[in-house]
């Protein structure tokens, strides 16, 4: 009796768990989120530091606010395959799990719709919880979601340097204009830093940075152009 009490408990609680995740995710569909997971969390890193000067920079931007070029030039260096995937690229996972036993840094394979759920919800890290609970928010997002909502909320809650969130954020302080003045050039250039914002720096790019955008451009051309987006 004890132990159908204890289920009994327990399903409530998963039970509630759920409903409170897809309450939340689909409000997000119409929502601009107010912060992030990852946000709060370099929030707190910020404070504990002593670097309170560092704040967060973070400013919504509809899909509308935005140049074209961004979203291509994003789609173009992080997962080009994002309008007809369901949220996973089983081929890059394939390639991942060959590759990985024999590099010193394992490669990534999570697509755009991951990582909004990853930067949203959740926390850095490999575990197996992480990625479970990473699996299940990108179901979510994917079938609550349209693509251009998916993309449109990855472009306002990714990094683009120490604090810099969002694409509104990102033009103001390393191009000193508006996103929807964004040009194809500086489009890359953000996209390039992504892999590893707090590493890449936008105000000094690297050659690395600086070739990076190059070959950016460059597929943004191969794939079309902005039009590749259209049917989102």
């Amino acid at each position: 009796m004890r132990h159908l009490r204890i289920v009994s408990i327990v399903g409530t609680f998963a039970l509630a768990g759920v409903s409170a995740t897809i309450l939340v995710t689909g409000s997000l569909r119409w929502i601009a989120p107010p912060t992030s997971s990852f946000m709060i969390q370099e929030s707190y890193k910020t404070e504990i530091s002593g670097k309170s000067d560092r704040r967060i920079h973070y400013q919504w931007a509809d899909w509308k606010e935005m140049s074209p070029y961004v979203a291509i030039a994003v789609v173009a260096g992080e997962d080009q395959k994002f309008p007809v995937h369901c949220g996973f690229d089983i081929d890059s996972i394939k390639e991942a799990m060959r590759q990985n036993p024999d590099r010193r840094a394992p490669r990534g394979a999570s697509t755009i719709s991951q990582q909004v759920a990853k930067n949203l919800f959740l926390w850095p890290g490999r575990n197996l919880l992480r990625k479970g609970l990473e699996a299940y928010f990108t179901v979510l997002i994917e079938l609550m979601w349209p693509k251009q909502r998916i993309l449109e909320v990855y472009l306002n809650i990714a990094q683009f340097g120490p604090g810099i969130f969002g694409v509104r954020s990102a033009s103001r302080v390393y191009f000193h204009k508006s996103p929807s003045q964004l040009s194809l050039h500086e489009a890359a250039l953000l996209a390039a830093v992504l892999p590893n914002p707090k590493r890449f720096d936008l105000e000094n790019p690297s050659d690395y940075v600086r070739k990076r955008a190059g070959k950016i451009r460059q597929e943004v051309t191969r794939l079309g152009g902005a039009g590749y987006l259209k049917g989102l």
